[in-house]
């Protein structure tokens, strides 16, 4: 099964953060990262970049509205995540708990949804099987 890690924080966990030197979190990360690496269940991992650089698409109205960030309270935000691929929702909690994050900080883990959640004999799920099949293939030859 897959499972996303979604980092969020406190106002005051992105205050200890900045205060951290950036080596020390660097190094933090990097060894988590490779300790998944090594057990085989880092499927993918990334950082965003500040909320004031990004913005949020409403769909409430007839025509959607665009808004610049920030744009919520930073413990609303997502900071990065991991996508994981573990036995169990017990083996992905494992996973989480070791992350390096402080006081504040909090993971947010959804199992990620597969082909098996969906009806088998709806034609844009089987359109999906062929893209991503099409995909695997053309990163195989690069």
């Amino acid at each position: 099964m897959k499972y996303m890690l979604i980092m969020r924080a406190t106002d005051d966990a992105v205050e200890a953060y900045e205060e951290t030197p950036f080596e020390e979190v660097i190094a933090a990360m990097g060894a988590y990262n490779e300790s998944m690496i090594k057990a085989g269940v880092l499927l993918a991992g990334e950082g965003l970049s500040d909320a004031s650089e990004g913005f949020v698409v409403d769909f409430s109205a007839e025509k959607p509205l665009i808004t610049d960030g920030p744009y919520g309270e930073t413990k609303e935000l997502f900071n990065g995540f991991w996508i994981i691929e573990v036995a169990s929702r017990e083996v992905a909690a494992e996973w989480a708990s070791r992350a390096p994050l402080g006081a504040g900080s909090f993971l947010e883990v959804r199992r990620v949804t597969d082909e098996s959640d969906f009806p088998a004999d709806n034609e844009w799920i089987e359109k999906e099987k062929g893209w991503r099949a099409d995909e695997e293939a053309r990163r195989a030859q690069e």
